[in-house]
């Protein structure tokens, strides 16, 4: 069930109301609705994918339950440990990489001449799976490190890991943030639930306004990259760069919002990474949930910052292949993770990776001209690296970035009237979410607080227009969200 479809505009409200009029009053019927109408959203797509689900969280949960039986018992703990996390990662490799090494096995003895029969898998790649297989060896890995105790309550650790808001695209939550809050009763929060609403409309501008006019565009470029301008190229570059920005960070201001009108507060997911004065304070606004599920889960294990810089280097080197290679089986992703490492480097070396660590032109309207131009830098860098991201192999990446400096004939913007007419609708949506963002940069998420000053008129006269230009970009074949291929 996609957020951005009809079906879930009918589901939403539905499950809303029973939940706040229905089970209200008991901690276990919440619960037990919440697990129930999470497993019919995921459901929606095959009722195959419950299965595996449902088997991740009896293992998780089962294995938290020996860990503490066998307290006393190093040696068994490690066992159990150890055991999860091969069983969660080997059910997630086998969907997600297993015809990728056979692929990559194959092509490496025909390149010696020696032929090999293919035995790949017809896998559909359940959606989601990388987002609940992390949540879930969270928890394991907590328990192990006694950062929590585990939890006796199944309904609780059910809705834990089948929250249906955060299911298939995050955040991954910590089941130090998100458990103990399915252990309390929920109690209707008006102020909460308006906040929840305006967070959904925004993520839906994002995505269904921004992400999807752009992916027109982008989608024409990189589908035949030979007949296109230099310049026509660099804004297909920039235009995805603000797809997969819009279409993630607006599923994840969706799932917040809609968590938000259940009572349940979930981790930010970003912050303004396209305001980033290098690549560190990139990283830390993109993707917050898996940039520091990858921080204190490998990173800090193989020593973090405290060890000499050369090994500083290689963990970086690391858990940037690492993050790159959970995006998708493709050498792409290597690329585009080896690149950020690389990135990375410098400000190692000089040490000004913790540089950044405040909001740019915190109490001004405007940054300085220094802020201003390492800004642009970064999205720059980063723009390079969503090349490598998109495109189908490294040769078209690298194909593609050359021929952006190839002009076609005397015009270096050279393209079709209808493109001309797409590429200013896309600047102009980008340029809206880039002044609402810019404004509102200091909370949450952009529309939190702004306009809370005004006339409430002329304040849900802004909801209305907002509402109203989704509903006109609204498709009758919903789009899927990027990362749900994830």
């Amino acid at each position: 069930m996609l957020f951005n479809s009809p079906i879930f505009a009918l589901f939403l409200p539905v499950v809303f109301f029973l939940y706040w009029f229905a089970c209200q009053r008991n901690l276990k019927l919440q619960n037990l609705f919440i697990v129930v109408a999470s497993y019919v959203f995921y459901g929606w797509w095959s009722w195959k994918f419950l299965l595996l689900i449902s088997f991740t969280t009896v293992c998780s949960y089962v294995c938290g339950l020996l860990m503490r039986r066998f307290e006393t018992s190093h040696a068994s703990r490690k066992f159990l440990h150890i055991a999860n996390i091969v069983l969660n990662l080997g059910i997630l490799g086998v969907f997600k990489y297993y015809n990728f090494f056979i692929e990559n096995f194959i092509s490496a003895f025909a390149s010696m001449g020696i032929t090999l029969q293919p035995h790949t898998l017809n896998l559909i790649l359940p959606v989601g799976i990388s987002f609940y297989t992390f949540q879930a060896l969270s928890y394991t890995i907590d328990v192990y490190q006694r950062k929590i105790e585990p939890t006796k309550d199944v309904l609780a650790f059910f809705a834990y890991i089948s929250f249906f808001p955060l299911l298939v695209a995050g955040p991954i939550e910590r089941a130090t943030n998100l458990l103990p809050q399915f252990y309390v009763k929920r109690v209707f929060d008006y102020g909460m639930a308006v906040d929840g609403m305006r967070q959904i409309l925004w993520g839906l501008f994002k995505k269904i306004v921004v992400a999807d006019t752009c992916a027109i565009y982008v989608n024409a470029i990189f589908a035949d990259v030979h007949v296109y301008s230099g310049g026509a190229l660099l804004l297909g570059a920039i235009f995805f760069a603000f797809q997969i920005y819009g279409d993630f960070s607006g599923y994840s201001d969706i799932a917040l919002g809609v968590a938000r009108l259940f009572g349940i507060r979930a981790m930010r997911n970003f912050a303004y990474p396209y305001f980033s004065r290098d690549i560190a304070e990139f990283w830390r606004r993109w993707h917050i949930s898996l940039t520091t599920w990858f921080r204190d889960y490998v990173y800090i294990p193989l020593g973090g910052s405290r060890v000499s810089r050369g090994k500083v280097i290689r963990n970086t080197f690391i858990i940037f292949l690492v993050s790159g290679f959970w995006h998708g089986a493709n050498w792409t992703f290597l690329a585009w993770g080896a690149l950020h490492a690389l990135l990375f480097v410098p400000l190692i070396l000089l040490g000004k990776n913790r540089k950044n660590l405040d909001t740019v032109a915190t109490g001004r309207l405007l940054p300085t001209f220094g802020d201003f131009f390492k800004m642009c830098a970064t999205i720059a860098l980063v723009d390079i690296g969503w090349v490598f991201f998109r495109a189908r192999s490294i040769g078209q990446a690298f194909e593609y970035l050359a021929r952006i400096g190839v002009a076609n004939g005397d015009a270096y913007f050279s393209m079709p009237p209808t493109l001309q007419i797409l590429a200013a609708r896309c600047l102009f949506f980008i340029a809206c979410v880039l002044f609402v963002e810019w404004v509102g940069r200091a909370h949450q998420f952009g529309l939190e607080k702004l306009g809370l000053a005004w006339h409430r008129a002329f304040r849900y006269l802004v909801y209305v227009v907002i509402a109203i230009t989704i509903l006109l970009h609204v498709e009758a074949r919903p789009s899927e969200f990027i990362y749900f291929q994830f």
